[in-house]
């Protein structure tokens, strides 16, 4: 028998948690799986400056930036600028953060599995380090 097609109805955009961000960011959630290894799927909107703080999922992060500038940085690594179609895989269990660039909105798609860990705000320092 042919299973019917799903539906899901979209979510009200819900601001990002203060203890998970630093400045404005807004995230529409897509989707999620549940199962061994859950996973999310959201568009994460960063206004300029704004950041995750430094965090590390059980089962890694893909993100897919779809418009504006921004930054991500893996600890003990340099910073790195992203921009529309680049597409950053972060493994599991990696601390690291990102967000927009000082002076520009930054927009990705963020695909996540498992859970999250968060520790320390990104300090206005880490931030502004010239990326590669």
């Amino acid at each position: 028998m042919k299973k019917a097609m799903d539906l899901e109805r979209s979510r009200p955009t819900a601001k990002g948690p203060a203890d998970w961000f630093t400045g404005d960011v807004w995230i529409d959630a897509i989707t999620q799986t549940h199962g061994d290894t859950p996973t999310v799927i959201a568009a994460v909107h960063f206004t300029p400056g704004a950041r995750t703080a430094w965090h590390r999922h059980s089962g890694g992060q893909t993100l897919y930036v779809t418009e504006g500038e921004g930054r991500v940085q893996s600890r003990g690594e340099r910073v790195v600028r992203i921009r529309p179609g680049d597409v950053v895989s972060t493994p599991a269990e990696e601390w690291h953060w990102h967000g927009a660039a000082p002076d520009r909105f930054m927009t990705h798609l963020a695909i996540t599995g498992g859970d999250a860990e968060w520790g320390e705000h990104v300090t206005d320092a880490e931030h502004r380090h010239e990326p590669d």
